[in-house]
């Protein structure tokens, strides 16, 4: 497993609710969030006699009711949300709303390091951002971290690191110091790093053999749409991508169509449900669609990143390689509860243009692939050449 300071598992999952995604940010935004204003979000949570309205009003009775009694009405609502069986509904704290919504403007405090935790339980740093505290400090690809503000981090889940190095326990703010304990080869050593506020770098691109860029996109925070069709259009001339979501839990749908736009001349990406009111999410004309594409999913694949999946799958616009993605395709929509948290409750379903459910099935890969992924996906294009894309 591997993460960086931005990608934290919230409090909450910590205090035993059930949602288990590791990319805070993506939390807040099922399959709605940036597509709808805070307008149509107000409606259509609220429509009179719905299944998600009763559910509204039961939460924030609770809330109401635990806040007249001296309670806690954020713990309250956690119950309520717990009985109403919505298996995506979450209740959030102001501030952790306030930290998701940054993180999906492509925010974050830290200080910019990636790590993963090896085999042996020691946490290496696999990438340091470029301008970050971390990287001023001189700490390298290939370092471990093995203290963080005198904790020792060996052994302990990368989400729990990342908040140590975050500083949620404290609500840490731009300026805050950090004490990293570090080691490289025989050398140990400590340093003080002021954590800063940083931009989320959700899309890395590379080029392959046989002139095949590979377009890594982590999230789709704000403007990663507009990332991948300037990647799109930098690519040499009719040669191949590989686009890869593995790991990409979802974020801004707005940001997932702006993406589907990259590939497709207009069209339907997905059609979705708000209590039971029917609407539609359409591509910009004027994509790509020459060039060989194959699509990279994995377990981790979800929520936003299934609807885009399914949009190139469905439309015979990509071969999608891989493992069966997550399922999730449930649209949650938020609602402020009295003492200024947030609740999250599902208000309806998103389809694939073929009209495919996502939501508990996932999608199936057109060919199953596992660790070779990736080397399935160069076979695929080899096998592609020269062909012109398709959309239907």
């Amino acid at each position: 497993m591997s993460g960086r300071d931005l990608f934290c598992e919230p409090r909450r999952i910590r205090r035993g609710a059930a949602l288990t995604l590791v990319f805070a940010s993506v939390l807040v935004a099922g399959a709605a969030t940036g597509s709808f204003s805070d307008t149509a979000r107000k409606t259509e949570a609220g429509t009179p006699g719905s299944a998600s309205a009763r559910r509204h009003d039961e939460v924030t009775r609770a809330a109401a009711q635990a806040m007249a009694d001296g309670k806690s009405p954020m713990e309250a609502a956690e119950r309520a949300v717990s009985r109403s069986g919505d298996r995506w509904g979450a209740v959030y704290s102001q501030g952790e709303y306030e930290e998701f919504e940054e993180a999906l403007d492509g925010q974050y405090t830290g200080v910019g390091l990636w790590a993963r935790r090896e085999s042996d339980g020691r946490i290496e740093v696999t990438r340091v951002s470029a301008g970050s505290p971390a990287a001023a400090a001189g700490i390298r690809k290939g370092d471990l971290l093995r203290t963080v503000d005198g904790t020792r981090v060996d052994g302990r889940p990368v989400t729990e690191v990342v908040s140590l190095l975050r500083g949620d326990a404290d609500d840490a703010t731009a300026g805050t110091k950090v004490s990293l304990g570090l080691e490289r080869g025989s050398r140990s050593w400590s340093r003080t790093l002021r954590r800063a506020r940083l931009s989320t770098d959700s899309v890395t691109v590379s080029s392959l053999p046989g002139r095949v860029t590979l377009i890594k996109v982590d999230a789709f925070t704000k403007g990663v749409g507009a990332a991948v069709r300037t990647a799109v259009g930098r690519a040499p001339e009719r040669a191949g991508i590989v686009l890869d979501l593995r790991g990409n839990s979802g974020g801004l749908v707005s940001e997932a169509v702006t993406t589907a736009s990259a590939f497709l001349d207009g069209g339907l990406v997905a059609t979705y449900d708000v209590n039971g009111a029917q609407r539609a999410l359409h591509a910009d004309a004027g994509g790509d669609t020459a060039r060989p594409l194959v699509t990279l999913v994995d377990g981790g694949t979800m929520s936003a990143a299934e609807l885009l999946t399914g949009a190139l799958q469905d439309r015979g616009r990509a071969v999608v390689v891989g493992t069966r993605t997550f399922g999730k395709g449930s649209v949650q929509m938020p609602s402020r509860l009295p003492d200024g948290s947030v609740a999250e409750l599902t208000v309806g379903h998103y389809r694939t243009p073929a009209g495919r459910s996502v939501d508990g099935r996932g999608i199936t890969p057109d060919l199953e692939a596992d660790k070779e992924s990736l080397p399935r996906a160069e076979t695929v294009l080899s096998g592609l050449g020269d062909l012109s894309g398709t959309t239907r």
